[in-house]
């Protein structure tokens, strides 16, 4: 278990990975099988890096407040937050898919891909 996670964690991970958004199937669809610097992501799983695909949801304040306490809490665990609205996944997938590029070669020290 990653973090010492609780299995509940991992139940609830599974929950949302049977019922993911399309922005969320065409993001991790574009994402799978180490296509990306032959990295593997994987959907809903605890792992170092987050890539966060918020609904109209995460612009109330009340969940902005959570979503900001939470993101400091994973940073002081040496994990990193990555967000996108649905509508960029859907309507800029490419570049999305270019910029986790560019920072997944940051974090590894790689060169820029041309």
């Amino acid at each position: 278990m990653f973090y010492n996670a609780k299995p509940h964690v991992f139940e609830k991970a599974k929950v949302l990975r049977d019922n993911m958004t399309l922005a969320e199937k065409d993001l991790w669809k574009q994402l799978s099988g180490k296509k990306t610097l032959g990295l593997r992501f994987r959907p809903q799983h605890p792992i170092k890096l987050i890539i966060e695909i918020d609904s109209g949801i995460h612009q109330d304040e009340k969940q902005k407040e959570y979503d900001i306490g939470r993101e400091a809490d994973l940073n002081k665990l040496d994990i990193n937050v990555i967000r996108f609205t649905n509508e960029e996944v859907l309507n800029h997938i490419d570049d999305l898919v270019k910029m986790i590029i560019e920072y997944c070669e940051r974090k590894m020290h790689l060169p820029p891909t041309p």
